[in-house]
C-alpha cells in the first residue's frame, strides 16, 4: 500500500487536495463547486461517488464553500472540529458528520489522521498530518504564524504540503487595502515565503521526499519566490519542488 496524494486546486478561489491509501480516498478541504470538483477528480482517475471521506480545516469559503453541494448528491461523511461545525451556516439537514478534536487522532479506513490547531482567525481552525502506518503527509496552510508544537507535529514527514502564501514586499506594495494587508500579514494570516522557509529550517527535513507549496496568493506573491526561498531553506534546487495552482492544482505524488 502506497500513500499517495494530489492537490486539485490551492488558493483564495477554492482549495482541494485529495489523499489516498489503498481504497481509502479523503478530500481536504472542498472550495470548488461540485462541477468542478468532479471535473478535476476526473482528471485524475477518480470518480466523485468513490471518496471515502471529507475533512474540512476551517470554514473559510474557499475550503468549506463546496462541501454542502457535494454531500447532498454523495452520502460522503465530513469530519471536522466542533468550532468548524458551529460556523458552517448552511450544513445540509442530516449530513453525516463527524466531530474531531485538534488533539486527538483518528482513522478513516486505512488512513491515520492526526490533526493540530494552528492561529488563523477562524472559529477552531486546523491542520493535519495523514499516514498509512510507514510515512507521513503533513499539510500546513491558512496559519498566520508557527508555534512549536506545529513544529513538532510536521517533524520527520516524508512529504509536505506547505503555504508560501505571500511575499512580504509584495503584499505591502499590492493592491489590497490596508486592513486586509493587516489581517493577512498578520498573527492570524497566512504564512509568508519566509516564514515557510523558517519552519523548514527548524524542522527534521531528512526524510522530506515531496515539498509542495500551496495556497499561493495571485496578486502577492510569484511562484518563483516561493521556489526560492524553499531552496535555500532545503539546500537543494529549485527544480526539485513544486507549486499547486489555483487552477490546475498539482499532479499525484507516491510516498514511498
Amino acid at each position: 500500500m502506497t500513500l499517495r496524494f494530489t492537490n486539485l486546486a490551492s488558493g483564495s478561489r477554492g482549495n482541494a487536495t485529495l489523499i489516498c491509501a489503498g481504497a481509502t480516498r479523503v478530500l481536504l478541504d472542498c472550495g470548488l463547486g461540485i462541477r468542478a470538483l468532479t471535473a478535476r477528480l476526473a482528471q485524475r482517475g477518480v470518480a466523485v461517488e468513490s471518496l471515502t471521506a471529507v475533512i474540512v480545516t476551517h470554514e473559510h469559503a474557499d475550503h468549506l464553500g463546496g462541501v454542502a453541494s457535494l454531500v447532498r448528491r454523495h452520502p460522503i461523511p465530513v469530519w471536522l472540529s466542533a468550532g468548524t461545525r458551529a460556523a458552517w451556516a448552511h450544513a445540509p439537514e442530516g449530513a453525516d458528520i463527524h466531530l474531531v478534536s485538534p488533539h486527538e487522532c483518528f482513522v478513516i479506513g486505512s488512513l491515520e489522521v492526526q490533526p493540530y490547531p494552528v492561529p488563523h482567525d477562524a472559529r477552531e481552525p486546523c491542520q493535519f498530518v495523514f499516514g498509512d502506518g510507514a510515512t507521513r503527509l503533513g499539510v500546513l496552510s491558512d496559519a498566520g504564524s508557527v508555534t512549536p508544537f506545529m513544529r513538532r507535529q510536521l517533524d520527520a514527514c516524508d512529504a509536505l504540503l506547505l503555504e508560501f502564501n505571500h511575499d512580504a514586499q509584495m503584499l505591502a506594495a499590492g493592491p489590497y487595502p490596508e486592513m486586509l494587508k493587516r489581517r493577512v500579514g498578520g498573527g492570524y494570516g497566512h504564512l509568508n515565503n519566509d516564514q515557510a522557509a523558517q519552519l523548514l529550517g527548524a524542522i527534521d527535513c531528512s526524510r522530506l521526499q515531496h515539498l509542495v507549496a500551496i495556497h499561493l496568493s495571485e496578486k502577492n506573491n510569484q511562484p518563483a519566490l516561493a521556489l526560492q526561498a524553499a531552496a535555500r531553506a532545503l539546500g537543494c534546487t529549485p527544480d526539485w519542488l513544486a507549486c499547486a495552482t489555483q487552477d490546475e492544482g498539482c499532479d499525484w505524488r507516491e510516498v514511498h
